[in-house]
This record gives C-alpha cells, sequence and structure tokens, in this order.
C-alpha cells in the first residue's frame, strides 16, 4: 500500500468524521446542508473551514462560563425592580390585546420584563442621534456605560471621546465596551488615552490568532448607551461620521436609532452589565444606582427588549420577529439592510402575503457587501410570487433595521434579518406597544419607499439564467455570511 492510498484513506475517515459531525450538531438545516457541501465538494478546505468557523467552541465555553454570571444579574435586576412594582405591567394591560402572545412570550418565556412610563423618541440618522446623545452625556451625574459594534476615530468619534473623557475627570463613572473585530483603531489610538482618564475601558473579545475564526464569528453588534440608569439609546447607528450626511458627494446613509427614558432602560442595563462582567474578568453587581425610577412620563409608551447572542438559551430576537409577523392582522412594514432570512422569516412573510395581508420589504439598492446582497436577491423570487412588494432604496445605502405591524407596533434595533443576527451575533431589538410611536415610523417607511424602486414581478422572475446563477450560488453562502 502507497502513501498515496494511505492518505486517501485517513482523508475519508476525517471526510466522514466531519459529515457526521455535521449532521448531528448543527442545528439548522439550511447550514447542514451548506457545511457539507463544503466539505464534499472543497476537497480539505471545506473541511478546515466547517472546523474553523462551524464548530461553535467559544460558543460552548460561553455556556459554561457567561450564562451562569447572566443568570445572577438577571436576579438582582428583578429584586431591584421591587422599588419599580408599582409600574410593572402584565400583558393583559397592553393597549392593544392582539399583542398578548408576543408580551407573553418575552416576559415568561424569554425573561424580559413588559414595562409602561416610558418616553420614546425616534432618531432618524446621525443627525438626529448625535447632538441627542451629545447633550444627554453632558448632563450625566452617576455614571455612562457604552456598548458599541463600531466606534470609529472620526469627527464624531473624538467628539464623544472628549466628553467621555471630561465626564470622567469629573467624577462620572464611564465604563466603555467595544467589539475588537468593528472597531479596530480603538486599541491603537484611544484606549490607553481613555484609561489614563479614568474610563474602564474592555474589548468584548480579544481576536488573537487563536481560537480567531470563531472570535470573528461571534460579534457583538449591539449599539447599547446607558446614562444615570434611565437613559437609553439602541439602533442601527454606530459611532462613525458615515451616518451624518452633512457634506456633499459622501455616500447618504438612511438610518434609525431611539431614545428610551424610563424603566424600559433597565433591560438594556441588564445586558450591559452582563457584557462587561463577562469582558472585563470583574464583578460589577447591579445597584440601585444602576436601575433609577424616574417621575411618570406624560407618555406611556409600553415596551419590551428582546436579545440574544451565542450565549442564549433561546433566539430571543427571531422569536420575538415572527410572533410580531404572526400576530399582524393588516400590514407589515419591513426595513433591512442585509435580508437572508432563512426558511422560518420567509415562510411566515409568505403566509401573511398569501393570506391577503400588505407584505411590504425595504432593502438597498446599494449595498456595502456584494456577496451578501446577491444572497439577498435569491430569495426574492418566492417572496414576489407570493405577494410581498419589495422595493430597493436609492437614495444612499438603507442600514436601517425596523418592523412595523398594523401602524400599531413596532421594532427597532441593531438585528439585521440574516443569519448571523439570528445565530451568531450579539444583537438587541426594542418591542413597542405605542400606536403613535408607531404612526411616526410607518410614515417614515413610506417616505423612504419615495426614494426607491419597486421591483416589477414579472420582470424579476423572468431575468435570464445567468444573472440568477451567481444568486444562486452566493445563496450557498448565507448561513455564514
Amino acid at each position: 500500500m502507497n502513501w498515496y492510498t494511505i492518505a486517501l484513506i485517513i482523508y475519508t475517515l476525517i471526510l466522514i468524521v466531519v459529515c457526521l459531525r455535521i449532521v448531528y450538531e448543527t442545528r439548522s438545516t439550511t447550514k447542514t446542508v451548506a457545511y457539507l457541501l463544503f466539505a464534499l465538494l472543497i476537497p480539505i478546505a471545506g473541511i478546515v473551514f466547517y472546523i474553523l468557523f462551524g464548530i461553535n467552541y467559544w460558543k460552548m465555553k460561553l455556556y459554561n462560563k457567561k450564562s451562569v454570571e447572566d443568570e445572577k444579574i438577571l436576579k438582582k435586576l428583578k429584586k431591584e425592580m421591587v422599588a419599580y412594582i408599582d409600574e410593572t405591567v402584565v400583558a393583559t394591560d397592553l393597549p392593544d390585546e392582539n399583542h398578548k402572545e408576543l408580551a407573553v412570550m418575552l416576559a415568561q418565556g424569554l425573561r424580559s420584563p413588559l414595562t409602561r412610563r416610558n418616553r420614546v423618541k425616534l432618531l432618524i440618522n446621525g443627525e438626529e442621534k448625535f447632538p441627542e446623545v451629545i447633550e444627554a452625556l453632558r448632563n450625566a451625574k452617576h455614571h455612562i456605560h457604552i456598548e458599541y459594534y463600531i466606534y470609529e476615530q472620526d469627527e464624531i468619534g473624538e467628539q464623544i471621546e472628549n466628553i467621555l473623557i471630561e465626564k470622567a475627570n469629573d467624577g462620572v463613572q464611564v465604563r466603555f465596551i467595544y467589539d475588537d473585530f468593528g472597531s479596530p483603531n480603538i486599541k491603537k489610538k484611544t484606549e490607553e488615552k481613555m484609561k489614563k482618564a479614568g474610563i474602564e475601558i474592555h474589548p468584548f473579545q480579544k481576536v488573537m490568532f487563536y481560537m480567531l475564526a470563531n472570535r470573528l464569528n461571534y460579534r457583538n453588534h449591539r449599539k447599547i448607551i446607558v446614562i444615570d440608569g434611565h437613559i437609553g439609546f439602541t439602533g442601527g447607528i454606530n459611532v462613525c461620521d458615515k451616518y451624518i450626511n452633512n457634506k456633499p458627494g459622501r455616500l447618504y446613509w438612511r438610518d434609525t436609532h431611539i431614545r428610551i427614558d424610563g424603566p424600559g432602560v433597565f433591560y438594556l442595563q441588564y445586558l450591559f452589565l452582563s457584557n462587561w462582567n463577562f469582558c472585563s474578568g470583574k464583578i460589577l453587581q447591579p445597584e440601585k444606582l444602576h436601575f433609577i425610577t424616574t417621575p411618570g412620563h406624560k407618555d406611556d409608551s409600553f415596551l419590551q427588549v428582546a436579545a440574544s447572542g451565542p450565549d442564549s438559551a433561546q433566539p430571543s430576537v427571531l422569536f420575538s420577529l415572527l410572533q410580531a409577523v404572526y400576530l399582524a392582522k393588516k400590514e407589515i412594514l419591513i426595513t433591512t439592510p442585509y435580508f437572508i432570512p432563512g426558511d422560518s422569516i420567509q415562510e411566515a412573510l409568505k403566509v401573511a402575503a398569501l393570506s391577503g395581508l400588505s407584505v411590504k420589504l425595504l432593502v438597498p439598492g446599494i449595498c456595502d457587501s456584494k456577496l451578501v446582497n446577491a444572497a439577498s436577491k435569491s430569495y426574492y423570487k418566492e417572496l414576489l410570487l407570493a405577494g410581498v412588494e419589495i422595493y430597493m432604496y436609492q437614495k444612499g445605502f438603507v442600514h436601517a433595521k425596523s418592523l412595523i405591524t398594523d401602524g400599531k407596533l413596532s421594532i427597532i434595533g441593531t438585528a439585521n434579518m440574516d443569519y448571523r443576527s439570528f445565530e451568531l451575533n450579539f444583537e438587541v431589538n426594542v418591542i413597542l406597544y405605542d400606536k403613535e410611536f408607531s404612526e411616526k415610523l410607518r410614515a417614515v417607511f413610506f417616505k423612504d419607499l419615495e426614494d426607491a424602486e419597486k421591483i416589477d414581478q414579472e420582470r424579476w422572475c423572468n431575468r435570464p439564467a445567468h444573472i440568477q446563477l451567481p444568486e444562486k450560488l452566493a445563496r450557498l453562502f448565507s448561513p455564514v455570511l
């Protein structure tokens, strides 16, 4: 027996073991097929790719380490919320009883409390977000907690950095979490400067050669600011100049963010504290100052928070989106920059459209990723044939992530409608049971449609095969994009 035959036998045995592992340990059928195709059709490289990206080494570590600490903080959160007990609500208190099932699922099944007496402000693009954030930061009295996927060292980044340093010098506790993959320049230029000013700053998970691929695979995609325990910001806008459309000739970025004043911030604080204890190596115990109850606002928004990541027992973000679609009676409006929905979202939207609901999907006409854009397009035909209306935004790049149903319920956050947001990234969405807010967001959606082109069903479905082929090939990669 020569060396080639021996090597072939060893490779075949390894291939069989890898394929069996893929079948037994990959939850998603689509991902299972994708990994099997990689392993079988691309010799050696396909196996290496699965070992690097498909085996959740870090996820197993997170379950063993992070979830235990998160449970302790969640119990403390519930204890601190006793002071808020006269304001806590149950699903039957919602202004629209049709959303009861969603509220119950989040509160009981996914353990996110339903709160009311919140003031919520819609912030469109960086032009509206950053002045609001800067003012709130300057007025901070006790603590500032920041958690961002992308934090650039440009004009707005430096402006916020200077405010944080100023507040730290004034005695305000400033804690900062950044994603090491999304914000590579912080550790080179900013971290030491912040530390000298007394700011505590840590990467969520350092990207090192060891376990490099898995650490890149699991990204902290959240954008959270919590100030003094009762003011919070979240949404799709990172800290970066490109989100501010104030310079001619630069690509227009369309995005959505929100400000929350009230007890709805408590769960955002819980998420920050959980991640802080995980990435800092320190134990920051929840205190009453982290969960401040403020006098009731005239606004009375009911809201919950859906958050999930590799450490989650359930895919809360995906489940909440699905339930919102299931409960819709007349209309579903979705904006997302990356649309790789998987079977569950795809089928839910098709069923809704076939049932007579008006379903509209706004996606980029100009995209920052050709591969993701191609994979997204492979899903359009099925939706169009079911009656879903798809619009491609032309004014610039639409990076907003929102869902509105029946003009009464809104979801805004960091999660895209793709596999990465549902399974790999740490994400956070806010569910708003607020008709007035939803009508404002609905108006923004239809204003965006004025800058979009509607896809013609017949023309799209009859495109030449050579145009559709790259999209179908890109779709094979969709579970790992």
